[in-house]
């Protein structure tokens, strides 16, 4: 058998290859509108004596809110000294576990491309080949649906601590009886919200490709090409 590089794109023209290549390129979208966030919101501090002050919460990846200042040292306001305080909140891990498995499943997608464009004659030809792709794609299905579920739910998260009540929650002086705060300007999330998008339908994609490699293995062949049991064969008619 013959297991030199030999360059062909037909593969493309199959479901096997073309849903790869769409997972490539879901996969780049969901790590890239995740991985390269970075937003701000203008907190807007009404004072009891008609004054208002801004303050500004910035906000990026990893997401870590308790690491970011949204009052740096002793600052004065409404003629009120506030010591430093941090935004609440933390969803490093979920935002960085879902840009993981994004970067795995691109450089998975890239090698396994590879496979299919230049060695198909061994794929094709190899038990162990087809049946380690469906094992890999069947687990990265799961871990899809595990790190898509909680990205949404840290960008849920995300989103509360960034708003109204969860800023004023964070700074005391927004309990002061006469003392307002109010988000007045936010930061676009839309490139979050589809990343969560993304990341559901990069499992749905891997999903269907997990059939399309079920049907490479050996497990679906002998199911369709299982000999007929000795209680069945062909009887010829008598002359």
């Amino acid at each position: 058998m013959m297991t030199g590089f030999r360059l062909n794109f037909s593969p493309l023209k199959e479901p096997l290859g073309f849903v790869k290549l769409v997972e490539w390129l879901t996969a780049v979208f969901a790590f890239g509108s995740c991985g390269g966030f970075s937003g701000k919101n203008i907190l807007s501090v009404f004072c009891g004596d008609g004054r208002n002050e801004t303050l500004n919460a910035n906000f990026h990846y990893p997401f870590r809110l308790s690491q970011v200042p949204l009052v740096g040292g002793n600052t004065t306001i409404c003629n009120q000294s506030v010591s430093t305080t941090h935004m609440v909140g933390d969803s490093a891990s979920s935002a960085e576990f879902f840009v993981g498995i994004a970067i795995i499943c691109f450089l998975h997608s890239m090698a396994a491309l590879l496979v299919y464009l230049g060695y198909m004659h061994v794929y094709k030809n190899s038990e162990f080949g087809p049946i380690f792709d469906f094992v890999v794609t069947a687990i990265l299905v799961f871990l899809w649906l595990v790190s898509s579920s909680a990205w949404a739910k840290g960008l849920q998260n995300v989103k509360y601590a960034t708003d109204t009540e969860g800023l004023s929650a964070t700074l005391s002086l927004c309990k002061e009886s006469n003392i307002t705060c109010e988000v007045t300007e936010y930061a676009n999330m839309r490139t979050l919200n589809i990343s969560v998008v993304f990341g559901y339908l990069n499992m749905f994609v891997w999903a269907i490709n997990a059939w399309f490699v079920y049907k490479e293995t050996r497990w679906h062949s002998q199911k369709f090409s299982s000999p007929p049991g000795p209680g069945r064969q062909h009887v010829p008619a008598s002359i």
